[in-house]
């Protein structure tokens, strides 16, 4: 998915819409992650305090880069088995069902686990016109796993 600035979209729909699945289903931009993904946009919005909320696949092993969210993002796992890792912690499994919570500006990576597609949303706010602030490549994702 070419994951939009948050300015392509002046606000969110003003009343009840209705996003059809896999409408706007496309690939990921190299530049942000370390491998295959596609992502849908299912809510867009540029508008401070409005949220923005994507559907992602990521093949197995593909994980982002390094990045923050200024006020935060909350990560839904719905398929498949993933990893997060928030700057200076351990890396932890997550599976279908389970919600992750990233605090405003941690910087943290997230994607699929090597033996497993990864499907989530993820909903984030915008503030000044943004909602993602990509950094650099994760080096190499720890070899121990926490699957607590």
């Amino acid at each position: 998915m070419s994951i939009p600035e948050a300015t392509a979209t002046p606000a969110a729909p003003a009343e009840m819409t209705i996003h059809r699945a896999g409408t706007t289903i496309a690939p990921g931009p190299k530049s942000v992650a370390s491998g295959e993904f596609w992502g849908e946009v299912l809510l867009n919005s540029g508008v401070d305090g409005e949220c923005t909320v994507t559907r992602a696949t990521f093949a197995p092993g593909s994980i982002t880069h390094w990045h923050t969210h200024p006020l935060g993002q909350i990560l839904y796992a719905i398929s498949g088995v993933g990893q997060v890792q928030r700057a200076g912690g351990d890396v932890h499994e997550i599976r279908p069902g389970d919600c992750v919570w990233f605090a405003p500006n941690e910087r943290h990576w997230h994607g699929a686990a090597p033996h497993s597609v990864f499907i989530y949303v993820s909903i984030q706010r915008v503030q000044h016109g943004a909602y993602v602030q990509w950094l650099d490549p994760v080096a190499a994702p720890a070899a121990g796993v926490r699957k607590d």
